[in-house]
């Protein structure tokens, strides 16, 4: 009798098994695939790379976006970013009309393809003007504007071009957020 009892708790202890490590499997595969979703946007994000003199690394361009919108193509914020890479329709009339002379819809921010074209020549623009990939990255957040004053200030800057810190705590975690995403891709797609 305590021989059929064994066995019976030995069997399911080994279901019981089996159905966690299904459970953690399937929950691991599905984290992973959640990153993956740069295999949906590589052809984009390869092209819109091709059309500027600046690298700017695919892993950082796949990171701006898993932060923005989490591949979202239809994503809104609360401030009224669109897209993929979360462009304001301000900036994305601006890079159209001013800077491309492309006179594009409003309606094309909604275009992947294009809000990645878009987002890519955001973040070349603003490397041009900072040179440093954190202080980019808090200005596609928060703002050139916002970017200059702390800059000029002393208490965040010691050299007028790096942010010692940064004193908006969302563009702080955001940068924060984007090194950690570009990490990952660098492990998963570039190493």
């Amino acid at each position: 009798m305590l021989k059929k009892k064994s066995i019976v708790l030995a069997a399911v202890l080994i279901i019981a098994a089996s159905l966690l490590f299904g459970f953690l499997y399937d929950a691991a595969i599905s984290a992973v695939e959640r990153w993956e979703h740069p295999r949906d946007y590589a052809e984009f994000v390869t092209k819109a790379r091709g059309q500027h003199q600046l690298f700017i690394p695919e892993s950082l361009i796949f990171a701006v976006i898993k932060t923005e919108s989490s591949f979202d193509p239809d994503a809104v914020s609360s401030a009224g970013a669109v897209g993929l890479m979360q462009l304001l329709p301000s900036t994305f009339k601006d890079i159209s009309d001013n800077f491309l002379s492309e006179k594009l819809s409003d309606e094309m921010i909604y275009d992947p393809e294009t809000n990645i074209r878009y987002g890519v020549f955001y973040l070349s623009w603003l490397y041009t003007k900072y040179g440093n990939w954190d202080t980019v990255l808090a200005a596609y957040n928060a703002g050139p504007g916002n970017v200059d004053a702390w800059l000029d200030d002393p208490e965040y800057s010691d050299d007028g071009v790096a942010l010692k810190y940064i004193p908006a705590s969302e563009t702080r975690a955001y940068v924060s957020k984007v090194r950690a995403a570009k990490e990952t891709y660098d492990r998963l797609y570039y190493n």
